[in-house]
């Protein structure tokens, strides 16, 4: 297994991190030509184009696309058919996950100024939102928790699932999560249905959800139609760590991320050499008991690094720098670090925070932006479901006051309608 081993002290440092975390979604020109195709087909033809890719690339033998919804009699039939250890987590992390969005609710909110204009904020849910979830052996049940619950906590009328041959996790999860429709449809056709609707698909407000390459391409070229929840990159983990957590336990962190696939980045920092001497080595012992060895491996000998600090404030202004999706703070006093802290997805403070329990069932979103975007975006939530349109009810007396003052405004710069609109509210009426 290899091991890339780093220090700033090192001559050069800062252009092998910059190289090291580098990650750009380039648009893969093929990708984008054959989902350009699939989006058009399906807003010229619609259900015919769906059915059309669905038989081609889900290998489903059906008439109509209609017939590729699946009851809710079968998702409940999934959920009694499950272990009941299976089903019993699955609900409990549900429960967690809900209560957590419940406190991100935002309400509507309004004051009156002395003159009697009334000003404000009035918060509505979007009406209906499209859950893109992978389907077969890549179908993943806390995604479909983590997406659908705070759209249902907003107060989203209708969340229309679309999936692949959804298995019974995936149905089960749909059912505890408050999922309104499930269609057993997949790839970039899914999105653009969902983007513009056809007989069988309902046009949505908004797709979230993560997918494939094609996928995430036909989001980025509906955007604007619909809204998306991001183009999400590879998953991320980044650990500062003093040397206090058990070795074998943040190489585990590590290997947690790096078995998602081959472009995912798993990244320690420590200002302690001997520390990180035996994280390498529990790495190299332990790697030999993963079932998805090979894929961790490949992870981090391409984008996986050990890096030694010249101490835990340096190793704070490097995560800064990265941003990383998962930060995990496995130090003795994690609350002296976070002011340090600007950019990340999700926080994990103390060694017993591992970020697994956050994807499951902590109760935060396990939707977090990815490649840097934490400097701009946040994970996943309720406010993602939600729209704010401002109130604003002007007093006879207000508008006199703003009338002028609007009026000058416009004036300065040349549009005059506006100030003559606000000018005659400012004239006596005759």
């Amino acid at each position: 297994m290899k091991l890339r081993r780093l220090s700033t002290r090192q001559s050069g440092f800062d252009g092998k991190l910059a190289a090291l975390t580098r990650y750009e979604a380039a648009q893969d020109t093929k990708i984008s030509g054959v989902v350009r195709a699939i989006v058009a087909a399906v807003r010229r033809r619609g259900d015919a184009a769906v059915l059309e890719y669905a038989r081609r690339f889900d290998r489903v033998k059906v008439a109509a696309v209609a017939t590729l919804e699946v009851p809710r009699t079968q998702w409940r039939a999934a959920l009694n058919s499950l272990p009941e250890k299976d089903a019993a987590s699955l609900v409990q992390a549900a429960a967690r996950i809900r209560r957590f969005h419940q406190r991100q609710l935002s309400r509507s909110w309004k004051y009156t100024e002395a003159d009697g204009t009334q000003l404000g904020q009035i918060v509505t849910p979007l009406e209906r939102v499209g859950l893109y979830v992978p389907g077969g052996k890549a179908a993943y049940p806390s995604s479909v928790l983590m997406s659908a619950i705070p759209a249902k906590v907003a107060g989203v009328a209708e969340v229309v699932m679309v999936s692949p041959q959804p298995n019974p996790l995936v149905l089960a999860a749909a059912d505890i999560a408050g999922v309104d429709r499930v269609i057993g449809i997949g790839g970039a056709q899914a999105v653009a249905a969902l983007a513009y609707g056809t007989r069988s698909v309902p046009r949505v407000d908004k797709i979230v959800g993560p997918g494939n390459a094609y996928v995430a391409e036909a989001k980025r070229q509906v955007f604007g139609q619909v809204g998306i929840d991001m183009i999400a990159g590879p998953s991320e983990i980044l650990i500062i760590s003093d040397g206090s957590t058990p070795a074998d336990w943040v190489a585990m962190d590590l290997f947690a991320q790096a078995e998602h696939d081959e472009l995912a980045q798993a990244i320690l920092l420590s200002p302690r050499r001997a520390y990180l001497d035996q994280v390498e080595a529990a790495m190299r012992r332990l790697i030999r008991e993963m079932p998805r060895r090979k894929i961790i491996e490949t992870s981090l000998a391409g984008r996986g690094a050990l890096i030694e600090t010249r101490g835990l404030l340096e190793a704070c202004e490097i995560a800064n720098r990265i941003a990383p999706e998962h930060l995990e703070l496995a130090v003795a006093k994690p609350q002296a670090l976070l002011p340090k802290l600007r950019h990340a997805g999700a926080i994990f403070l103390g060694r017993w925070s591992s970020e697994a329990i956050g994807d499951y069932c902590a109760g935060p979103n396990h939707v977090l932006p990815t490649s840097a975007s934490a400097r701009f975006s946040s994970p996943l939530g309720v406010y993602d479901f939600q729209k704010r349109s401002s109130l604003i009810k002007v007093s006879r007396p207000g508008a006199r006051r703003l009338g002028r003052l609007a009026s000058d405004l416009a004036h300065a710069e040349g549009l005059y309608a506006h100030a003559r609109s606000a000018d005659m509210r400012v004239e006596k009426r005759r």
